[in-house]
């Protein structure tokens, strides 16, 4: 299947603050999948995955602190977001779309070995990854993430963001993620999470997102999504959770992981106080150090 999509001009990448990264690229299904790679090739991976509407500039605070522990940083942009290419009809993105395409980027890369970090989108689909390729990760960190089978009852603040994102002429990007942060972000900083959205034709992605959150038990992704809790039931690898206070979105996910997650037991799990949604902006370096901490030397395979 052909699909109409665009590409955002690479001079809206340059000069951003604190943004010092190689860009790579991979080619799926005739798409462009950006990432950013940095840390020895050979070390196990922490694959950093950004939600809704961010791009890999998210974890630009963390990616140095993971590389200099001798860790392989790995921060892609899902299709539509960032330098990633953008499909312009809507109809294009799906739940499952969205997860067939990171999983072929995933073995196309060739990553093992692999710790997820997975925040808002970044844990629906990271966690899909995980529970269908089991053999390449072995521990799972949940930072404001969700797995969400339609099943549950949705907090009123994503019903209206829901519906804003669907329906609002106004779609400003680098305000909404200032929103979704209890410190303020800078103007610079606004502009950079605005970059890889020159105009509405680049929006689709970012648009549609909220409305392929499984909200209906008999969604297209619902089954998928219970088979992966089923899978989570029974996983024993680590799992650790470490979200922010100041989420009124998944902040209840805190204790469902825990509970319902036989690998989440006994691990040290915290909620980073002055933290909104957007944890990786408001204590990304504190989120880093916990999580290469947690890691350790024996997940770098020394003794």
């Amino acid at each position: 299947m052909d699909i109409d999509f665009v590409r955002t001009p690479e001079e809206r990448f340059q000069g951003l603050p604190d943004f010092p990264f190689e860009p790579r690229y991979a080619k799926v299904g005739g798409l462009r999948i950006h990432y950013v790679d940095e840390g020895p090739r050979n070390a196990p991976v922490v694959l950093l995955m950004h939600g809704e509407p961010t791009w890999s500039y998210l974890y630009r605070r963390m990616i140095p602190v993971i590389a200099g522990a001798g860790f392989r940083a790995v921060a892609p942009d899902l299709v539509g977001f960032g330098r990633s290419d953008k499909p312009v009809q809507r109809s294009a993105y799906s739940y499952r779309r969205h997860v067939d395409w990171m999983a072929a980027w995933l073995e196309q890369l060739d990553l093992r070995r692999v710790t997820l970090v997975g925040q808002d989108w970044g844990s629906l689909i990271g966690l899909r990854l995980a529970t269908g390729h089991q053999a390449r990760f072995e521990r799972i960190v949940m930072t404001n993430g969700a797995l969400p089978t339609g099943d549950e009852r949705f907090p009123m603040v994503f019903r209206l963001w829901r519906a804003f994102s669907r329906w609002s002429p106004w779609f400003p990007v680098g305000r909404i993620v200032q929103a979704g942060c209890r410190r303020p972000i800078t103007r610079e900083v606004q502009a950079a999470y605005e970059a890889p959205f020159p105009s509405a034709r680049f929006r689709a992605g970012a648009r549609v997102f909220p409305s392929l959150v499984p909200m209906r038990p008999d969604d297209p992704a619902s089954d998928a999504n219970r088979e992966a809790w089923r899978q989570l039931e029974s996983w024993r690898k680590p799992f650790l959770c470490l979200y922010a206070t100041g989420d009124p979105i998944t902040r209840a996910m805190y204790e469902v992981f825990r509970e319902r997650v036989p690998g989440a037991a006994g691990q040290p799990h915290d909620l980073i106080r002055g933290a909104g949604h957007f944890i990786q902006e408001d204590a990304g370096e504190e989120l880093a150090r916990r999580i290469v901490e947690w890691l350790g030397p024996g997940a770098r395979g020394e003794p």
